[in-house]
């Protein structure tokens, strides 16, 4: 079976190319590499990023470069942002089984819980 890249994760951009895009040294990429904050493509030597590591990388640069917050917090906000990205996809499927009523009232119940009412 042949999996699909989702158009967000095709390896796209070369690192001069998003170097460019965010306003960093090509070394600061490479750094956020060795960190494990992002894991872009490589073909032979070349690195390829994606949409979506361009977009982790944005997020990065502005926890890091605008909010002051050091390399072991970035890491916690991603691995937290990933459970959280879990979690909403884990709802969504569960919802999706839900008869209707039972969704609605489900949903209602969740607003009240995070005060989005």
């Amino acid at each position: 079976m042949v999996r699909r890249i989702q158009d967000s994760d095709r390896p796209l951009y070369l690192i001069s190319v998003v170097s460019k895009m965010l306003e960093v040294h090509p070394q600061t990429l490479r750094m956020y590499e060795r960190e494990g904050f992002v894991t872009p493509h490589r073909i032979n030597r070349q690195r390829l990023y994606s949409e979506k590591d361009v977009e982790r990388l944005n997020l990065v640069i502005e926890l890091t470069k605008e909010l002051g917050v050091n390399k072991a917090g970035v890491d916690i906000i991603l691995r937290m942002r990933g459970r959280l990205e879990t979690m909403q996809r884990e709802v969504a499927e569960l919802m999706g089984l839900l008869d209707e009523d039972i969704r609605r009232d489900f949903e209602k119940r969740l607003k009240a819980m995070f005060g989005e009412e």
